[in-house]
């Protein structure tokens, strides 16, 4: 049963982030033409200062499923009931504060930004914007935490292709209409309350909760500790694009429109990130299970071939995104003039960073799933000092690419950090298999853009010319990438292959 939760998770995760790229390309593509770039950089700018509220939450997310493992693998429904009537607590004064903080933002954030905008159409933005998150926090942030923890996360990553699919439909209703960026963005931030609010529904009929439990508080008592986990993952996921605002505000050399460059490079990469990522969303919660019936033996098996599995996705994954990402760029700014979007440089610099980051993911949920926020929150300041200090000075001399340089300095450094913590801490296993599926993942992607480098590029015509140059250079990297793992990992592939035919016999076997 926990195999197939996994799976189940994995694949629905898996639809979600194809729905995410898919719909992430339509959509910016269609504001950037409509309204321009720097209407896209001000929307854009308006989220990430907003998502910083999610740092009040103190990680408690997390802290709140490694929690709930134990209660649900026992079947004890009064702690579990307990712990969830004290997350409810927790995030309903979250969202009250969030509601202050939108407010304030309102008021404020029209200074920083580029004076083309008045007032009134930047502040209108902000409340409008912010609906959708406040609703996340009120209605849906608790059951969030508590599907998640039983292994169910496909609910809600089913919930979320439905209004991500939907709110691609309005955008291009509304825009087809004619309608301001104002109602655009309300009628898109209406569709996503939807969500919390469906996800209520579920909840109540699946799960017993009894509504008049005492509030387990304990069970956020490492709440502080997780704070630094959730600083660093904001940080990493935010400071860029605070920087490029606030730098395009008090610099003449740094325009806006920089913004709009790198979200849309970054809804690219973080597309295909979040790809890499789908493998944990169904893997964590059973990592969780196994540590809490101490079934270590199994977690070291399970983890290896976990992390081969990642590393061999993350590598095939962002090989194609580094080969492809500037002709692609070609074919989807075509035409859009009023900014600068063909940066290879920047391009292969963001790929890397978030390369960095993606391969960390085996380590992470591992951590997580074990609740060490305590120990490991160190490293988490460190690398949120480390993106804010390099991204800060480096933005001054080499704008964007100064960020996503900062990015990456920082990336590298949690990533190894969290190797060597989970080697000695909770695996007890040699770092050493880490940095040989780094050389492995390193000698791929050279060979791989060095095979690549001599085939004639018809990625810069059209989209049907980019697909069948994808098309070809996924060949090339998925080829060489089995070829080297046969050379240098022969054990760990062949292991891996035999677990992905038996799950497929047996859904054909389940089916007869």
């Amino acid at each position: 049963m926990r195999g197939k939760k996994a799976l189940l998770n994995s694949v629905a995760s898996l639809m979600l982030e194809f729905v995410t790229v898919i719909c992430g390309f339509i959509v910016p593509r269609l504001i950037i033409g409509t309204y321009g770039s720097e209407v896209n950089a001000l929307t854009s700018s308006i989220s990430q200062f907003l998502s910083y509220i999610a740092l009040v939450e103190a990680g408690v997310g997390g802290v709140i499923r490694a929690a709930l493992y134990k209660p649900l693998a026992e079947k004890n429904n009064a702690a579990m009931s307990s712990i969830i009537k004290a997350t409810e607590n927790f995030f309903r004064k979250i969202a009250y504060i969030f509601v202050g903080y939108m407010v304030v933002l309102a008021a404020i954030f029209p200074v920083l930004v580029n004076k083309n905008f008045d007032w009134a159409f930047t502040a209108s933005l902000v409340i409008i914007i912010g609906l959708s998150t406040f609703a996340q926090y009120y209605f849906g942030m608790t059951y969030t935490v508590l599907v998640q923890a039983d292994q169910r996360r496909y609910v809600t990553s089913f919930l979320h292709i439905g209004t991500i699919t939907l709110n691609a439909i309005m955008v291009v209703i509304f825009i087809k209409l004619g309608a301001s960026i104002q109602i655009l963005k309300l009628a898109t931030s209406l569709i996503y309350v939807l969500r919390p609010l469906a996800l209520n529904v579920y909840v109540k009929k699946k799960y017993n909760i009894d509504r008049k439990a005492k509030p387990d508080n304990e069970a956020v008592a490492q709440r502080w500790d997780g704070l630094g986990h959730h600083i660093a993952y904001f940080v990493n996921l935010n400071t860029d694009v605070v920087i490029l605002t606030i730098f395009s505000k008090i610099s003449s050399s740094l325009a806006l429109a920089e913004v709009s460059v790198y979200t849309v490079y970054y809804s690219v990469v973080n597309g295909i990130m979040k790809v890499a990522s789908s493998l944990s969303a169904g893997v964590e919660a059973a990592l969780g299970d196994m540590i809490a019936k101490k079934e270590y033996e199994n977690l070291n098996r399970k983890f290896n071939l976990y992390e081969f599995v990642s590393f061999n996705l993350v590598t095939v994954l962002f090989s194609c995104a580094g080969l492809l990402i500037v002709p692609f760029m070609s074919v989807y700014m075509k035409g859009v003039t009023d900014a600068n979007y063909i940066r290879p440089l920047f391009g292969y610099i963001l790929v890397l960073a978030n390369a960095m980051y993606s391969i960390r993911i085996p380590y992470h949920s591992v951590v997580y799933a074990a609740g060490h926020y305590k120990q490991t929150r160190n490293g988490a300041f460190a690398e949120a000092g480390i993106n804010i200090a390099v991204s800060a000075i480096l933005v001054y001399f080499y704008g964007i690419v100064g960020v996503a340089v900062g990015t990456l300095v920082a990336m590298t450094f949690r990533t190894v950090q969290y190797v060597y913590y989970l080697s000695k801490n909770i695996l007890n296993r040699s770092v050493k298999f880490f940095f040989k599926r780094m050389a492995v993942s390193i000698l791929t992607v050279v060979i791989s853009a060095g095979v690549v480098h001599f085939i004639p590029s018809i990625g810069t015509k059209s989209y049907l010319g980019w697909v069948l140059y994808a098309c070809v250079v996924g060949i090339i990297v998925l080829t060489i990438t089995c070829g080297i793992d046969l050379i240098f990992c022969r054990k760990d592939f062949i292991g891996a292959v035999k677990v992905i035919k038996n799950a497929i016999f047996a859904k054909i076997k389940k089916k007869k």
